[in-house]
C-alpha cells in the first residue's frame, strides 16, 4: 500500500505516441475521490519540448529526474525501426539502478530491452511488433499472447487498451482492488483484466443489451459462491456450450471456465484485502469450495499463497 505520495515519472521523447502517454497521465494523475490517503505525484520528464503525436509537449523536468521517481513509465515509441533514443535508454537504466519500478507501455518495451532491463525476463509489446522485439533482443523471452507481464520491478504491456490494464494493475498493487475498481469506473473501463489473457475481461460489457452475455455475466457475479458449471451458464443463456464458448471468446478473450475461475480468484482477493474471514470461509464465498482448492488456484494465478497476499497487502 502507498503510505506517502508515490512519484511517477513519465518519460517523453520526440516521436512518442500520445495515446499511451495521455493514458498514464490520466490514470496516475487523477486522484479518485474514494482514495483515503496519498495518491501519485506525476511528472512528465524529457530533454526539451517534444512532439507527441500531433502535439507539442513541454516536459516538467529533464530525463535526469527519472532517478528520483518511484515508478518510471515509458510510453509507446512511434518509430521502432530506429534504435530508441540513447538519452532515454541511459536514463531508464539509471532509474532502474536507483531502485525505480520501470514500466513500458506498448512499444516502450524496446527502450527497456535496449537498456538491458528485460534480459532473461518474460516481456511483451504490441502483437504486431513482438517478432521484431524478439529478433533484436534475443535475450528477452518475448510472450506475444498476453496483455502484460509483471516481473516485480520491471513490467511491460501489450498495445493500446492493454496499457490501461497494466496501469490499473499497478493501482491495484499499490492501493488494492477497491480503489482500482473506483479508478476503472471513473474511466468507464472493465475493472480488471488479468495479464495472462490473450492480447480476460473480468466484468466485460457486451456491446448491446440484447447480447447473449449481457444478462449472464452480472447473474454469474451475484452467484460466485455457488458451484456453477459451464453447463449452468449455457443453460442460463439459452445457448449450447459451443455457442457460449464462442460468445465468451469474442467478448472476454477467454473461455467460460477460465473467466469463471478468474472471477472466483478476484472475489477471494477482495475478501483477503477487506475482511478478516478465514481462508476456508473465503473459499466457500468465492465458490472455490475448499481452502486447498483456493490455495492451489490462488498461488497459480496471483503468484503467492492467500495468507502471504493478505499479510503483504496489509503491511
Amino acid at each position: 500500500m502507498v503510505s506517502a505520495a508515490h512519484s511517477v515519472a513519465i518519460a517523453a521523447t520526440d516521436g512518442m505516441l500520445h495515446f499511451e502517454l495521455a493514458l498514464a497521465q490520466e490514470v496516475f494523475g487523477s486522484r479518485p475521490d474514494a482514495v483515503p490517503g496519498p495518491w501519485y505525484d506525476v511528472k512528465v520528464c524529457g530533454t526539451q519540448a517534444v512532439r507527441v503525436g500531433r502535439f507539442l509537449l513541454e516536459p516538467d523536468c529533464g530525463l535526469d529526474r527519472l532517478t528520483d521517481a518511484d515508478t518510471v513509465i515509458v510510453p509507446a515509441l512511434a518509430d521502432i525501426d530506429r534504435d530508441p533514443p540513447a538519452e532515454l535508454v541511459d536514463a531508464v537504466r539509471a532509474a532502474h539502478g536507483s531502485g525505480a519500478r520501470v514500466v513500458s507501455l506498448c512499444t516502450g518495451a524496446f527502450a527497456l530491452a535496449a537498456a538491458g532491463l528485460l534480459d532473461g525476463l518474460r516481456a511483451t509489446t504490441h502483437w504486431a511488433h513482438t517478432e521484431e522485439l524478439a529478433r533484436r533482443y534475443p535475450r528477452v523471452e518475448v510472450d506475444p499472447d498476453v496483455l502484460y507481464v509483471d516481473n516485480g520491478r520491471v513490467l511491460t504491456s501489450a498495445g493500446k487498451s492493454a496499457a490501461m490494464d497494466l496501469c490499473l494493475h499497478l493501482v491495484r498493487r499499490d492501493h488494492g482492488s477497491a480503489i482500482a475498481n473506483v479508478a476503472a469506473r471513473r474511466l468507464v473501463v472493465p475493472p480488471h483484466r488479468a495479464g495472462g489473457q490473450a492480447q480476460f475481461v473480468t466484468t466485460p460489457v457486451p456491446a448491446r443489451d440484447d447480447h447473449p452475455l449481457a444478462e449472464l455475466l452480472p447473474w454469474v457475479m451475484r452467484r460466485l459462491d455457488e458451484p456453477l458449471t459451464v453447463e449452468d451458464l449455457a443453460r442460463r443463456a439459452n445457448l449450447s456450450s459451443r455457442h457460449l464458448a464462442r460468445h465468451f471468446r469474442t467478448v472476454t478473450g477467454t473461455t467460460p471456465l477460465q473467466w469463471l475461475l478468474t472471477q472466483r480468484i478476484r472475489r477471494a482477493q477482495e475478501m483477503l484485502e477487506t475482511t478478516d474471514d478465514s481462508v476456508d470461509a473465503i473459499a466457500a464465498a468465492s465458490g472455490l469450495g475448499t481452502s486447498t482448492t483456493l490455495r492451489r488456484h490462488f498461488h497459480r494465478t496471483v503468484g503467492v499463497p492467500p495468507d502471504t497476499y493478505r499479510r503483504t497487502f496489509r503491511a
